[in-house]
């Protein structure tokens, strides 16, 4: 049994699906609009090949990668964490999970009210930071848990620690999980504790994922029937509802996941090792933080040595992604994407092309390697190189312009305050602007009185 170390990065999307359009992703690409707004110093994940299977300004493709480069895709009726995960691991979700863009129906509701015993506050989609800053002093006040969803399938529930006790929020969690079956079975029910005074509430680290257990077995199952040891990471166990995962392992950053990894990998932990760096999800795709996500990318990549450093000869290490996340858009959801491929070692016989297979493929890969069998959930073993949708050519990229050259045209100016009038409203008259951020930009006009910062 060799060890095969399974890193997800939780959003990072390379390119929209042919069927993106359908949901509202038309043009997404996570990495690739990243890479054309920051300059990504990424040098270790260029090695393994990550410029070789998808286009990236600043990351060139390497003349001879040493893992092997490829794009997959979502097979799945949805871009959730918890189907791409599943898909991944070779269960295919036809129906995609339920959604609640104007908040959840008294059906739901009044169920759960009579079942805790209280009312509720919230019962919409929004912000977690901003919703607990609306609504926790009312929430310490009344005991009233906040409850709310977002563009994804989840019911949320947060309270103050104070106010109610985390095993109390857990319970309601529990509660809520087995309400939300049927027609509204959510992916996931998530405790989202908070802490703090009024103005400077924040969210703890307790979060806690009530996911639906898999329909159908997964690969996760069949290692953990075959004695195979799994260890998952941060919400691996969770988005699983534990079926599969005999070992699980908190943390409450990607810096402390990826700490943890080089620890087990150190203490020559065997079978399949398995994390989720949500960070990458959670902290900055959602929050539409393109420098955060940027920085994310640059702290995995600076781990990169030490983590091949620590392989064996005959273990195997895969990097993927679960789904898109794009920061650089309007909107703050997921999006539907390929997800990137990077399996090392490079097999030796691999062609100088990009594998162009399913999600399901990774899974498939891991179950072989790990226990010398035929995979039977679909997928293909990646090694063998026989990609279901062929190879494609590593990308050229066109000589990048100097980041002064950029301009933006007339229709692009006009597009930019179109969006901004649609979310905000008219432009107002006068602007105040403190400090010298935008110094340099308003020069030559006379229209622009300044006054000294002394003043």
């Amino acid at each position: 049994m060799s060890r095969f170390v399974y890193v997800m990065l939780d959003g990072v999307g390379v390119g929209a699906l042919p069927d993106a359009a359908a949901f509202g992703d038309e043009g997404a690409d996570t990495l690739g609009n990243l890479a054309a707004l920051v300059d990504l110093r990424l040098p270790n994940l260029a090695a393994l090949g990550l410029g070789n299977l998808h286009p990236l300004r600043g990351v060139p493709p390497a003349g001879r990668p040493l893992a092997l480069p490829g794009r997959l895709v979502e097979l799945s009726a949805g871009k959730d964490t918890t189907n791409g995960h599943w898909e991944h691991m070779g269960v295919v979700t036809a129906t995609p999970f339920p959604t609640y863009p104007q908040g959840f129906p008294e059906e739901v509701l009044a169920p759960f009210r009579a079942l805790i015993g209280r009312d509720v506050l919230g019962n919409k989609p929004a912000s977690g930071t901003e919703i607990i800053a609306e609504l926790g002093e009312e929430q310490v006040a009344t005991a009233r848990p906040i409850v709310y969803t977002s563009a994804d399938s989840v019911f949320q529930i947060a309270a103050h620690v104070d106010v109610v006790p985390l095993e109390e929020l857990y319970r309601w969690c529990r509660l809520a999980r087995d309400l939300l079956q049927g027609d509204h079975a959510v992916a996931r029910v998530i405790a989202r504790p908070f802490s703090g005074r009024p103005g400077a509430y924040v969210r703890t680290k307790d979060r806690k994922d009530f996911s639906l257990a898999p329909p159908s077995p997964t690969y996760l199952d069949q290692l953990h029937e075959r004695g195979i040891p799994v260890v998952g990471l941060g919400k691996i166990h969770q988005i699983f509802a534990g079926r599969g995962v005999a070992e699980e392992l908190k943390v409450s950053s990607n810096e402390d996941n990826l700490d943890l990894l080089l620890a087990l990998l150190a203490e020559r932990r065997e079978g399949l090792i398995m994390t989720n760096l949500v960070d990458f999800d959670m902290a900055w795709g959602h929050r539409n933080d393109v420098e955060g996500f940027a920085e994310g990318l640059e702290a995995v990549d600076r781990r990169m040595p030490r983590l091949l450093d620590l392989l064996g000869p005959d273990d195997r290490l895969l990097i993927t992604a679960d789904h898109g996340v794009d920061p650089t858009t309007v909107s703050t959801d997921h999006t539907r994407e390929y997800v990137p491929l990077l399996y090392y070692p490079r097999p030796t016989t691999a062609p100088d092309a990009s594998y162009q297979g399913f999600m399901r493929d990774t899974g498939a890969t891991a179950f072989a390697a790990l226990t010398g069998e035929e995979p039977t959930l679909g997928g293909r073993v990646i090694e063998r190189l026989q990609p279901e949708r062929g190879w494609a050519p590593y990308p050229t990229l066109a000589p990048c312009r100097p980041r002064e050259a950029y301009a933006l045209s007339g229709a692009e100016v006009e597009t930019g305050a179109r969006v901004l009038e649609e979310r905000f409203g008219a432009a107002p008259q006068t602007a105040v602007i403190l400090g010298s951020g935008l110094d340099g930009v308003f020069a030559g006009s006379e229209e622009v009185p300044a006054i000294e910062y002394r003043e």
